[in-house]
């Protein structure tokens, strides 16, 4: 009987698998179309031959992680063809960092990973790497792309030189649109002004997407580039101009050629320099003349790149609400606009009644050191919140934001799904629990970041009345106690009194406000998905759960970012640990991001009394194997600014090779050969990386005794050559 149930339930899926070979082709190629997960699409792939050609005909996008220079990839068939794919992004390929094509020899004579230089057995002697023998090894690894996938229009690529962006570009010169260009290390001190954009804005007549968020270059590069080249630009529809590691910006004679050159832009992301000391800063006449060049803008992001000072030693930057005022009236069609400013622009409540008046489209809004935004004197709205439509609202450094404003843009903004605020100080826990209140409906996703009056537990309990609701949450973590009344602690009151309200509003009834404690009892945050913290140095996870996070049945993605010194924190007591094992109670969690990267210590011998990098490592990584869901894992090493240091240590690697479920590990910084055999350790680790992407990258591998080119592809093979159960 057990053999005849066998052969039966053999025969039911031949038949249910030969019911969809059975379909026409273009059907097919329909149904699969709509599969958009990686891994089923692997597994459909698996099935059979006509099955693998559907997936690889209907494929879209695909992110290559492998060295596509390795006569495994040069030398594939001709059948390895996706003819749909639209999305190539070439940024992470293997190892990272390094020139995908590239004029540079490699410093030794090893495999080709490195430089991207023809392998060392391909040919004898020196010829190898004369510069003839590399054009032609640049050109075949292009075409080689190119023939495997022949329609990519958006392309992404990670270009220490222009010789990648010279090869790669003339075989999708007619199709590409939009590209984004990566680069954490140094610009070529060598290199003329705008040499990087010259082949890409040369030869692409079809681009209308430009990314320079993560490239690293000079300000004098981008506008010598879009200058030059006024046909190119003047196609252009979205430019980020983000420029990694900026620590300047774009001055007033700069962003006006830049948009004058880009006359049809919708979208435009540019660091800016808004400090008045400086004769050229961007003031009220920069930005008309912005406006004017490119009236057709609907997202504007403009910041300041610089560290924030203490709020006594901040100046008013050089802009007036006048000239804010005429700059939204050039702009009608503007529907995401930030303004990020590290200098106070003041009284901006007309301001914004304007942006509500003369841009009727605006839905999502941030703000940096924007003071009077919102009064809420009277029972009228003002302000911020007169901005009916926004859907998104950030405000950072405000710091006359109180709750009788918050309660008024709850009111006001019906709309809001997202809403944060950053250092607003006369914030508490009141306005919050006020505010979510008013957004109950429509509230998803809240900020709250280093507000003094308000801390972790009470702002957990303030925002009760949408713990069911709210899908994303990002708060810091201070564990001190308030020298506010219980009351205002604890998100409850004991009175239903109109006269004891903190925020004075007198249309407000009693009754009303007896209704926020019905909210007080919903224990668990249901919808809960994405929970981003953040922790000063020295400082425990542990109380998290106490605080109200004890929940999040749905909770999927953490991301815990730890800033500060740690060589001026007190040494922890023994036995006690950050506390990430108290995160196992969150059933489904798959995914973290551990940022230490800004938690600075001594990475060599450390001073009587004080903890190296290594033990510091120890305290935030312990308890990380009680993570048994965990399936994905983005960890930034902590640093030694003194030697810019970011290397993983033994105690690190041997944490974290315990994590029997990963499946995908990136580490955003660097470590030795050796230590890379703990993570072979991990049974069903796929997917792994080691990302240098912080500036200044490190330029030559001879210079560390970290890893190396040659000796990533070497652990890349180990790990590849392992079976995998599923």
């Amino acid at each position: 009987m057990a053999e005849e149930e066998e052969e039966e339930e053999v025969e039911e899926g031949r038949s249910s698998s030969s019911a969809i070979l059975d379909l026409p082709e273009q059907l097919l190629l329909h149904i699969l179309s709509f599969l958009t997960d990686v891994r089923s699409r692997h597994r459909a792939a698996l099935a059979c031959g006509r099955m693998r050609a559907a997936e690889r005909a209907t494929r879209s996008e695909l992110s290559l992680r492998g060295d596509p220079r390795s006569p495994g990839f040069l030398f594939l068939s001709h059948a390895f063809r996706f003819p749909a794919l639209d999305h190539l992004d070439l940024s992470l390929v293997s190892p990272w960092g390094h020139p995908l094509l590239s004029s540079v020899p490699p410093c030794d004579g090893g495999g080709g990973g490195g430089g991207g230089a023809p392998s060392a057995s391909s040919s004898s002697g020196m010829n190898v790497y004369h510069p003839e023998a590399i054009s032609e090894q640049n050109a075949f690894i292009a075409a080689r792309l190119a023939g495997c996938f022949p329609a990519v229009t958006s392309l992404a690529v990670y270009c220490r030189d222009p010789t990648t962006l010279a090869n790669l570009t003339p075989h999708w010169q007619a199709s590409l649109r939009r590209v984004k260009l990566v680069r954490w290390h140094q610009r070529p001190p060598t290199l003329p002004d705008g040499a990087d954009l010259e082949p890409l804005l040369e030869t692409c007549a079809a681009l209308r997407e430009l990314d320079l968020s993560e490239f690293y270059c000079w300000t004098e590069d981008v506008v010598r580039a879009l200058t030059t080249h006024p046909s190119a630009t003047a196609a252009l529809t979205h430019l980020d101009l983000g420029l990694a590691a900026a620590t300047d910006g774009f001055k007033s004679s700069e962003l006006g050629p830049i948009a004058a050159s880009c006359p049809n832009l919708r979208k435009l992301v540019a660091p800016c320099l808004f400090n008045p000391r400086f004769s050229d800063c961007v003031g009220d006449d920069a930005l008309l003349s912005l406006a004017t060049s490119c009236p057709r803008l609907t997202v504007l992001r403009l910041s300041e790149p610089f560290e924030a000072a203490a709020n006594i030693q901040r100046e008013e930057a050089a802009i007036t609400v006048a000239g804010l005022v005429a700059f939204f009236a050039a702009l009608p069609a503007l529907e995401d606009f930030t303004m990020d400013l590290q200098h106070n622009v003041l009284e901006a409540a007309p301001a914004m009644e304007a942006l509500a008046r003369r841009c009727p489209r605006i839905k999502f809004l941030a703000l940096g050191s924007f003071q009077g935004l919102c009064k809420a004197s009277w029972l009228h709205l003002d302000g911020v919140a007169v901005c009916g439509g926004l859907e998104s609202l950030y405000m950072k450094n405000c710091q006359d934001l109180t709750d009788a404003s918050l309660a008024a843009i709850g009111r006001g903004c019906r709309r809001l799904a997202k809403f944060g605020i950053h250092g607003c100080d006369l914030v508490t826990s009141a306005g919050i629990r006020r505010l979510a209140f008013t957004l109950r409906p429509t509230l998803k996703e809240v900020t709250v970041l280093h507000c003094r009056l308000l801390h972790t537990a009470e702002c957990l309990t303030a925002l009760s009345p949408i713990r069911d609701r709210i899908e994303s949450l990002e708060i810091n973590c201070v564990w001190n106690t308030t020298e506010q009344p219980c009351s205002v602690a604890n998100g409850t009151t004991t009175e239903c009194d109109p006269e004891d309200d903190e925020l004075g509003e007198v249309y407000e009834s009693a009754a009303k406000k007896c209704r926020y404690m019905e909210f007080d009892d919903l224990g668990s945050w249901e919808m809960l998905r994405s929970l981003s913290l953040w922790f000063s140095a020295g400082q425990l996870l542990s109380p998290l759960i106490s605080a109200g996070l004890d929940s999040c049945p749905v909770l999927e993605e953490i991301s815990i970012k730890v800033e500060g010194d740690c060589r001026t924190c007190p040494r922890p007591a023994p036995r006690t640990i950050f506390g990430l094992s108290d995160l196992a109670g969150f059933p489904v969690l798959a995914k973290m991001k551990l940022d230490l990267s800004e938690a600075v210590g001594y990475a060599l011998t450390a001073p009587t009394g004080q903890m190296d990098l290594s033990l510091w490592e120890r305290f935030y990584l312990h308890g990380i194997e009680s993570l048994q869901t965990l399936y994905e894992l983005d960890y930034w090493p902590p640093q030694d600014k003194d030697v810019h240091h970011r290397s993983l240590t033994l105690p690190a690697v041997g944490l974290i090779q315990r994590c029997v479920g990963l499946r995908k590990l990136f580490i955003h910084g660097t470590t030795h050969e050796h230590f890379m055999t703990f993570f072979l350790s991990i049974p069903n680790l796929r997917d792994m990386q080691l990302r240098e992407d912080y500036y200044p990258a490190p330029e030559n591998d001879l210079m560390f005794t970290e890893m190396r080119a040659e000796s990533w592809l070497r652990f890349e093979v180990q790990l590849n050559s392992r079976q995998i159960d599923d």
